[in-house]
């Protein structure tokens, strides 16, 4: 009982709620085997809790140390072996046996830099890519919480908005930032309506292509598309699109809409093209369209009038032979005209 309280004792003077690398892989009765010996040069002395000290700052407080212990998923155990290569030794050789305070910092911080040096080695992972997905490839092993940091990102994506044309083509990519397992299968769903509830939408396709491609839209192809990612039947990521076909007769009408309003800026004219059109298009100033229009009329109203006095003319000269006769003449001559 008194052995058991000395290593609680002891261990919890370097705990302090905060774990490391050291602590993760190395069995307190080892590290208790470790420190058993350790002397205080100044004093000359037996001070295990000053060897704990010393692991804690070498090891819990060195930066580098828990840099180094981020390796990515399944490299923990090589992570382990590392460190255990490197501390297991000095434990056989410093049980029960005295050294001083200056041995032991010499030792622990070769065995540090070693561990540093080799861990540093291993696989990284890959991180975390948000804004969404279950990324176990992404999990980093943390030496602080001895275990892998998960991503928590949720499974569904925003969703993403696309507009295509009337019989235009238009093509959804299942793609992902992160890495996948080589057992992934893609499921890709429809609902008509803009959503994001599971129970709306009915399967299209099942298979490992990530592409889904539409030919030729059409109106009824509008609503949300849902692309699912599975392995060993978990589900890793859901990405949404909501894609709105725009129809040709909503098309023609905008157009439309576009001519008339550009038909109606200032002084009748269109908005001049680039430099790079292959041509420009001038319009008549107001002034010369007024101009036409004027003389245009005159000459109407002078043809109604001569046509109304030749009518006048005819009428006086069916009772006078002779000025019917002067009428012919002046017919034959305006004729000529």
């Amino acid at each position: 009982m008194f052995a058991i309280i000395v290593k609680l004792l002891l261990f919890s003077s370097v705990i302090n709620t905060v774990y490391n690398c050291y602590q993760c892989f190395i069995d307190v009765d080892d590290s208790l085997r470790l420190c058993w010996g350790h002397i205080l040069t100044e004093y000359n002395i037996r001070n295990v809790d000053s060897c704990f000290k010393t692991l804690d700052r070498i090891f819990n407080n060195e930066s580098r140390v828990i840099e180094a212990g981020k390796v990515g998923r399944g490299y923990d155990l090589m992570l382990k072996n590392i460190l255990m290569a490197e501390i297991m030794p000095i434990v056989e050789e410093f049980d029960q046996q005295k050294n001083y305070d200056t041995v032991y910092e010499f030792r622990l911080q070769a065995a540090a830099n070693n561990f540093i040096a080799a861990a540093s080695r291993l696989p990284r992972a890959s991180g975390c890519f948000p804004p969404c997905g279950f990324q176990v490839q992404g999990a980093v092993y943390n030496c602080m919480t001895c275990q892998y940091d998960s991503c928590e990102f949720p499974l569904d994506c925003p969703v993403k908005e696309i507009k295509v044309n009337e019989n235009n083509r238009t093509q959804m990519w299942c793609k992902i930032p992160f890495l996948l397992p080589t057992d992934a299968e893609i499921v890709w769903r429809y609902a008509m309506e803009r959503t994001m509830l599971m129970d709306r939408f009915d399967e299209v396709t099942v298979g490992v292509d990530p592409l889904y491609f539409i030919p030729s839209a059409r109106p009824e192809h509008s609503g949300t598309y849902q692309c699912e990612i599975f392995s060993q039947e978990h589900s890793l990521v859901r990405i949404y699109y909501y894609l709105t076909v725009v129809p040709m007769a909503q098309i023609g009408h905008a157009e439309l809409q576009d001519v008339f309003e550009q038909a109606l800026l200032p002084g009748g004219q269109f908005p001049p093209l680039s430099s790079t059109d292959p041509f420009t298009l001038l319009l008549p100033s107001p002034a010369l369209v007024t101009t036409c229009l004027t003389a245009m009329l005159l000459l109407v109203f002078l043809s109604l009038g001569a046509l109304h006095w030749l009518s006048y003319q005819i009428g006086n000269s069916e009772s006078d032979p002779a000025q019917e006769t002067k009428l012919t003449e002046k017919k034959k001559y305006l004729i000529h005209c």
